[in-house]
Parts: structure tokens; C-alpha cells; sequence
């Protein structure tokens, strides 16, 4: 199989022109990608930053794009076929038809209730849906790019293709860096990728960075940290988000949120359907529902959570990673801080957001540096670590633990006293019940 038949373009603001093929035409046409457009790329975001409006289609239209000029070099080189550019570009499309209603919001829900991520949702509707007719149609295997899509390709002799879509400089990573930051309208995550991309080789079947990129590199990971700390763990707008997050939980049994049997139930979920769902909950009397709805009309009425305290941690810390992730212990935490001020608890949230600074590859399932190659007088290359030969990135490797305590603007000042109390002046871990 040759790559499809070019049969038109869509202007993207980020990359100029993107070139399609007539089965993504098709992909694009379907009914599960047509749904990404009802969906934030930024969930809660466009409550603090106005102008990001954008969705989860057009940065999965600036993957496949990216995807394809990568995976084109790789062609050039000799690596790969022209079939697969065309399955990379395929899967770059399809890397996140699989999330749910105010995306990775929706994700924490999912993960609660049924044990699953987008990713698995990703999966379900490559093989289950329209989109499998249409692969079947032009000879390519859905069970193949549902995990191609996801880097999790397992079988395959080339294994660095699925570094492409996932990895520690995937065109996932590049092409929301520089989107979120245009519409966001920060500076910080303005990176050169295209530089990035024409330093790609594979080395003993792994993708590698020419070392020459180094500078790239660094930038690349520069701005990835501070997107992290301007927005996407932006207080106001995690304030926003863990309100949509408490809203659907509590009505999840109600409203069936993670009920779905088959493609179509989930299809009809996205970000208006939900909210309207939420608000359709307001003369119920059950407390958990109640609160769902105030919640939720509070998020579209903009009267969002407020951040009474806030700790940010740049190095790993046992109690602080492996006991307040634990929901259990955040809510005992947080019943005896509401006991302690008075605040109804369902209106007191500890939020203990975590990613790492340097991103992982999900086939190693642990954070991984970045490898670069050295070209040697010989014509041979070394591999080794970027942070050994920078100092910047060694500094930045490892993790962002943030930690706040969210409460309504009426009881900020009464919960910052008593957060400070159970966080600044003694460490909770030596007073926490295990």
C-alpha cells in the first residue's frame, strides 16, 4: 500500500496548510473525529485564558500533520515505507479520538469508576466503530493502529514508530505546545520544531536527537515546564477544572456519565452535553446531586473555586507522592480541615496534580531521559543522556508536585489558616493515619 491520494487541504493557524489523503478525508468525515470538536483542548482553561477555544480536531489534525513530515524523513533515510507514513499519519489523527467530555478531567472520573483511560477508549472506538470500516476499506488493520495510535505497537520490528505518537519528543508534545500557546497567548511554549524533527535518526531501533539539537532540546523542555506552571496547572484554572471533576463524580451514577455499552453512548458525550446534563440536575434533592449542580453552575457562571494555599515541590517526595495522590488520605485530610473551619467538605478540594517535567514513553511505563547521538570521525554514533551534557535539563528531570487547597472565596482566608496549620508548620506525615 502506497499513501493515499492527496485530495485536498485545511488551513491550520499553526502550520499553514495541512495536506489530506483521501482516507483521512474519510477518518476526518467520521463520526467520532467529528465529535473532537466539541471538545476543549483545555477543558476549564478558557475561563482564565479567553482565546482558548480551541478542540481536541484541530490539534489532532496538527499531529497527523506533524506525524507525517517526521515520519517522512524517516522514509528518506530509508527507515520506513511510504505505507507507513501514511499509518503514522493515520495514527497521529486518531491519538485522541478516545477522550472524553473536558478531556483529562473527564480521564480522572474514568479512572475512578471504571479503571480505564482515554487511551483504552482510543482503542475501543478504532476497533468498534465507523473508523474500523473505513481502515478495513483501504487494507489497513484497526487492531494495528488502535495501538499504533497510542504507541503501543508491540509486535512490529520497528519499534521506534511508535515513538512518533508517543515519546519524550513526540509530535503529540509539539503540536500542543505551540497550539495551547498561541491561543492561550503565552509566549513560553514557542518551540522550533521543525529543527527538532530534522535532527531525528533511530539508533538500535529508538528514535534519537542529534546532539547539534541540544539547544532545541532544551528549549523544548523549558517550555513544557512552564506551559506546565502558566496553564495547564494554572491555579484558577485547576480551580475551574476540579469543580467540573467533583460535578462529575457525584452525578456520575445519576447521569450514567461512564455507563456506555457501545460506541454511540459515548459518541453523545462532549463538553455542552455534559454541562447541560449537570444543570439538569437542579431541583434534585439528593445532597451529592445537589452539589453536582452548584458546582456546575458555578463553573459556567465563572464563580470558580479559589486557591487558599498552595506548596509547589520539585523533587520526588515519598509522603507527598505516594500518600496525598491517594483520594483516601486527601479526604481525610480535607473532613478534618472541614471539621477544623466549618466549610462544607464537598466545597473544600485538595488538589495534588502531578506530570513529569521530562515526559515518559509509554511502552518503558517510567520517566526516561532523552537520548541524543554524537557523530563520531568514523561515520559511527554514540548514544547517551541529554542531562549528561546538560546541566539545565538534569536540573528540570524529575517531577512537579503541586499542592493546593481549593474552597469557595467566602472561606478562602478561614482554609488558608488552617492549610497553612496542617501543611507549613508541621509536616502532615508525621500525623497522618495510615
Amino acid at each position: 500500500m502506497a499513501i493515499g491520494k492527496r485530495v485536498g487541504e485545511i488551513r491550520d493557524p499553526i502550520h499553514g496548510y495541512i495536506f489530506i489523503t483521501d482516507i483521512e478525508k474519510e477518518l476526518i468525515d467520521s463520526r467520532p473525529m467529528q465529535r473532537l470538536r466539541r471538545l476543549k483542548q483545555l477543558a476549564g482553561a478558557h475561563l482564565s485564558y479567553p482565546g482558548a477555544e480551541h478542540s481536541r480536531f484541530v490539534h489532532s489534525l496538527g499531529v497527523m500533520h506533524l506525524a507525517g513530515i517526521l515520519a517522512n524523513r524517516l522514509m528518506q533515510m530509508g527507515y520506513i515505507t511510504e505505507s507507513e507514513v501514511q499509518k503514522a499519519r493515520i495514527a497521529g489523527l486518531l491519538h485522541d479520538v478516545g477522550h472524553g467530555p473536558f478531556s483529562h478531567m473527564y480521564e480522572e472520573v474514568l479512572d475512578k469508576h471504571c479503571k480505564m483511560t482515554h487511551e483504552d477508549i482510543t482503542q475501543w472506538l478504532i476497533k468498534e466503530s465507523e473508523i474500523k470500516d473505513i481502515l478495513d476499506k483501504y487494507g489497513y488493520s484497526a487492531e494495528e493502529l488502535s495501538k499504533l495510535s497510542i504507541g503501543r505497537l508491540e509486535k512490529t520490528s520497528k519499534p521506534f514508530m511508535n515513538q512518533i505518537i508517543a515519546s519524550q519528543f513526540d509530535v503529540d508534545i509539539m503540536d500542543f505546545l505551540v497550539r495551547d500557546s498561541y491561543f492561550t497567548g503565552v509566549e513560553y511554549g514557542k518551540v522550533d520544531i521543525y529543527r527538532l524533527i530534522d535532527s531525528v535518526d533511530v539508533i538500535n531501533n529508538a528514535l534519537v536527537m542529534d546532539v547539534a539539537a541540544s539547544y532545541a532540546l532544551e528549549a523544548f523542555i523549558i517550555a513544557r515546564y512552564e506551559m506546565f506552571k502558566a496553564v495547564y496547572f494554572h491555579r484558577t484554572v485547576r480551580g475551574a477544572e476540579i469543580m467540573v471533576i467533583r460535578a462529575m463524580d457525584y452525578a456520575n451514577d445519576k447521569l450514567g456519565l461512564t455507563k456506555f455499552k457501545v460506541p454511540d453512548d459515548y459518541l453523545q458525550l462532549d463538553d455542552s452535553s455534559v454541562l447541560l446534563r449537570l444543570l439538569s440536575l437542579k431541583d434534585e434533592k439528593e445532597k451529592k446531586l445537589n452539589v453536582a449542580y452548584n458546582l456546575a453552575n458555578m463553573f459556567n457562571d465563572r464563580q470558580l473555586f479559589k486557591c487558599a494555599y498552595e506548596m509547589i515541590i520539585h523533587r520526588r517526595d515519598e509522603f507527598f507522592t505516594s500518600i496525598l495522590s491517594r483520594e483516601e488520605i486527601r479526604n481525610q485530610i480535607a473532613k478534618e480541615m472541614s471539621e477544623k473551619t466549618g466549610v462544607d467538605p464537598d466545597y473544600l478540594v485538595i488538589d495534588v496534580p502531578t506530570v513529569p517535567s521530562v515526559p515518559y514513553y509509554p511502552m518503558q511505563r517510567r520517566q526516561a531521559d532523552i537520548p541524543i547521538f554524537h557523530k563520531q570521525p568514523d561515520g559511527s554514533k554514540t548514544v547517551q543522556s541529554l542531562s549528561e551534557i546538560s546541566h539545565l535539563v538534569d536540573t528540570l528531570k524529575g517531577y512537579m508536585d503541586v499542592i493546593r487547597v481549593y474552597t469557595t472565596s467566602q472561606y478562602r482566608e478561614k482554609v488558608r489558616e488552617i492549610a497553612d496549620e496542617t501543611f507549613g508548620r508541621q509536616p502532615y506525615s508525621t500525623r497522618v493515619s495510615y
